[in-house]
């Protein structure tokens, strides 16, 4: 069985896979750097790693939907609809309080995060024959990569990084579930070793982005969020590993792999300098975003700024969430006949 590769193996391996493996090792490396690097260059990391990385991830959908006559006329409903659904529940949310809005967002972005390592996971596993038992593991196993990291996190003592804010999360400290939890989670990751393993010696066969997307999953989650308890650790996992792949998704999937007639406007980034012009886009409009959030909410990046937006928090933060909510949701819909 050849592999299942969404582009070439060098691009899949450089864009989506590697990203993982490779800033665990950073971490490794260079964890008392990276503890100056946030002690003294906040902006930087903020900017390419919050802008460039996670908020620019978020508009790189508008290549798969918005901008793609087919796409858009197919679902139009849901394109229109969606975005104005997001603000009026986001106005709601936020009725209940800025911590409730935030701790609601919170918990959609999490599933959002690991629902895309199981898409992944189940793209990467397409050609393979399938039963249901088969599948039950499958997900036993990617959920158990995404999900026993955030269960430490809800049980364990305060951690020095956050989703969006201190208290997004209902947290409920108890030192045996965390016991109990860890046994079943290093239980789940011998028995997927083993597994592995034995199948591939009878298939002579192993699946490797599969197996990469699964390992990867498991190194970026746990150290990111249990083994290691610092901001520009968990930021650094979080973002890159999810952000950088998903970018190169939509452009290996939808634009590189389609020929031209298929895209219309999207030519324009094809080839190298379309690449670039990709690229320079998404970083343009991420900067754009995060600069409005910086004058009109957070004021932590820039200062200088006199005016006083706080009456109208209630229309500006559910508003200035509507891409990153749609994003999250929209998701749900757009992949699933992957």
């Amino acid at each position: 069985m050849v592999q299942p590769w969404i582009d070439k193996p060098q691009t899949d391996g450089f864009f989506i896979l590697a990203p993982s493996f490779v800033v665990v090792a950073i971490v490794f490396l260079f964890h008392e750097t990276l503890k100056d690097i946030e002690a003294n260059y906040s902006f930087y990391t903020w900017l390419f790693l919050i802008v460039f990385i996670d908020v620019a991830h978020v508009y790189a959908t508008l290549f798969k939907t918005y901008f793609v006559a087919e796409e858009f006329k197919k679902r139009r409903k849901l394109l229109i609809t969606l975005p104005i659904v997001c603000f009026v529940i986001g106005i709601i949310l936020f009725s209940f309080g800025n911590v409730f809005f935030w701790s609601v967002l919170a918990y959609i972005a999490v599933f959002h995060f690991i629902r895309q390592q199981y898409g992944f996971m189940r793209l990467y596993s397409r050609k393979e024959v399938k039963t249901n038992w088969s599948i039950a593991i499958d997900n036993l196993i990617i959920y158990t990569a995404t999900g026993y990291p955030m269960l430490y996190w809800f049980l364990s003592s305060p951690r020095a990084f956050n989703w969006f804010t201190e208290k997004d999360f209902i947290r409920f400290e108890n030192q045996l579930l965390l016991e109990i939890l860890g046994w079943i989670y290093g239980i789940i990751v011998v028995f997927y070793i083993v597994r592995t393993a034995y199948k591939s010696i009878n298939s002579h066969y192993f699946n490797i982005p599969k197996n990469a997307i699964i390992i990867g999953t498991f190194l970026s989650w746990y150290f990111g969020i249990v083994y290691f308890n610092n901001d520009l650790v968990f930021t650094l996992l979080n973002v890159v590993s999810h952000g950088i792949p998903y970018i190169a998704l939509i452009y290996l999937n939808e634009i590189n792999k389609k020929q031209q007639v298929d895209l219309g406007v999207l030519n324009a980034v094809k080839g190298l300098k379309g690449i670039l012009f990709f690229i320079a886009f998404l970083f343009a409009i991420a900067f754009f975003e995060e600069y409005v959030w910086e004058i009109f909410v957070w004021n932590e990046q820039f200062s200088g700024y006199d005016f006083d937006f706080s009456n109208w928090q209630f229309l500006l933060v559910p508003l200035l969430t509507v891409p990153q909510f749609t994003h999250y949701i929209l998701d749900g819909f757009i992949w699933k006949s992957k």
